[in-house]
């Protein structure tokens, strides 16, 4: 695998803005703290990462889809130590369905289409996340329960949770 996330730097963050709408540069370093970090450290990494890029557990923003490739790579190091973490936090994504659901309520009175941004937006990151099922599926195999079982966790839930269709 090598170095873990050499690829974040080519990620424009400044130019994101995250869940809570602020600028997305405050994630990579979270991420670094996720596959450098102590256990603890690592947690709360993940924790204030989920708030930034899925805020309220179900809340996605412009940099959430960015932020999943880099997740799905911590989940499949065998460095990370706090595996279930990032599949819960995976999951979280996964399940989002806010803007689209808010769009549906209004479909049909105009305001629907003041949703597109925010619906592309939990679609891109339903489908990164999706994307990474190898990923899941090899740590869903691992001898360790305390990895296979968030990894078999989060499969399930995709498979309840397809990607959005296209609209």
């Amino acid at each position: 695998m090598g170095s873990p996330l050499k690829r974040v730097s080519g990620v424009r963050w400044g130019h994101l803005r995250d869940a809570t709408g602020a600028a997305a540069h405050g994630i990579p370093p979270l991420l670094s703290r996720i596959a450098h970090g102590d256990e603890r450290t690592a947690r709360l990494a993940v924790d204030d990462l989920g708030d930034a890029i899925c805020a309220l557990g179900f809340v996605v923003g412009e940099a959430t889809a960015p932020t999943v490739p880099f997740l799905l790579e911590l989940a499949g190091s065998p460095h990370t130590a706090c595996k279930a973490e990032v599949f819960g936090l995976l999951g979280d994504i996964c399940r989002t369905d806010q803007w689209h659901s808010a769009a549906a309520t209004t479909r049909g009175r105009g305001h629907d289409a003041g949703f597109q941004r925010q619906r592309g937006w939990e679609a891109a990151s339903r489908s990164a996340v999706h994307t990474g099922r190898s990923v899941i599926e090899g740590v869903a195999s691992s001898v360790r329960p305390e990895e296979a079982t968030p990894a078999r966790t989060l499969l399930r839930l995709m498979d309840e949770v397809p990607p959005f269709p296209d609209h």
